[in-house]
């Protein structure tokens, strides 16, 4: 099935809960939520308060994306505020399975990242663990930065190992991912699309989610 995660960070976050309902309408099913912490990463932005403020305004699962060092420290936090899901980078966790595995005895469904430079040979062993693989497509820090094709053979990596393992785990790829990229990503494997700058813009987000949604279908169905 392929999902729209609306990344709110592209978002206004002024009327967050109009954005998040507009693009609700256009068809995303996932709020993806960036947390930047300053050090991982060059930027600061959510923390567990904003989640707890989006969690009354919609019934959409939470995505939780951890871009920050330590995040053992702040997974309880997270999933007392309402995330649904919580993706934590190999590149700082030094026990991923025990990270991992501490998400999900805190009822959230766990997913882990790779940044462009990391291997996908890395996450071998935690495959089995977890819901979802998120692929950074840009190196992570900003919004609206252009789409590294190299991803693409890299989510094909990824949807070759689902099946030689039999496992079923999703793949989601995060950065510059839009209505001229989409479509490559989705015929590589990829099947929940985070999305920003594509998505939100005054006037036009619940249309721009129509559109981006339509062409990614259209090349699932390509592909199949």
């Amino acid at each position: 099935m392929i999902e729209l995660a609306f990344s709110i960070l592209a978002a206004d976050f002024a009327h967050l809960a109009d954005e998040i309902a507009r693009a609700e309408r256009g068809g995303g099913t996932i709020v993806h939520v960036d947390v930047m912490d300053g050090h991982f990463v060059p930027n600061i932005t959510f923390g567990p308060p904003v989640v707890k403020a989006i969690r009354p305004i919609t019934k959409l699962p939470l995505d939780c994306h951890l871009m920050i060092e330590d995040p053992d420290k702040f997974i309880p936090d997270f999933a007392a505020a309402g995330a649904d899901m919580i993706a934590v980078h190999v590149e700082v966790c030094r026990h991923l399975n025990r990270t991992l595995q501490l998400i999900a005895d805190h009822g959230m469904k766990p997913a882990v990242v790779l940044n462009p430079a990391t291997p996908v040979e890395m996450l071998i062993e935690v495959l089995p663990m977890v819901h979802h693989v998120l692929v950074m497509s840009v190196n992570p820090g900003f919004g609206g930065q252009k789409f590294l094709p190299r991803s693409v053979e890299r989510i094909a990596h990824l949807a070759r190992l689902r099946t030689e393992m039999g496992l079923n785990y999703r793949i989601e790829v995060d950065g510059g991912v839009a209505h001229d990229t989409v479509a490559s990503v989705v015929q590589a494997g990829a099947d929940m699309l985070v999305a920003g700058s594509a998505i939100f813009e005054p006037g036009k987000t619940e249309q721009n989610a129509i559109d981006f949604l339509r062409v990614a279908r259209s090349a699932a169905l390509v592909q199949a």
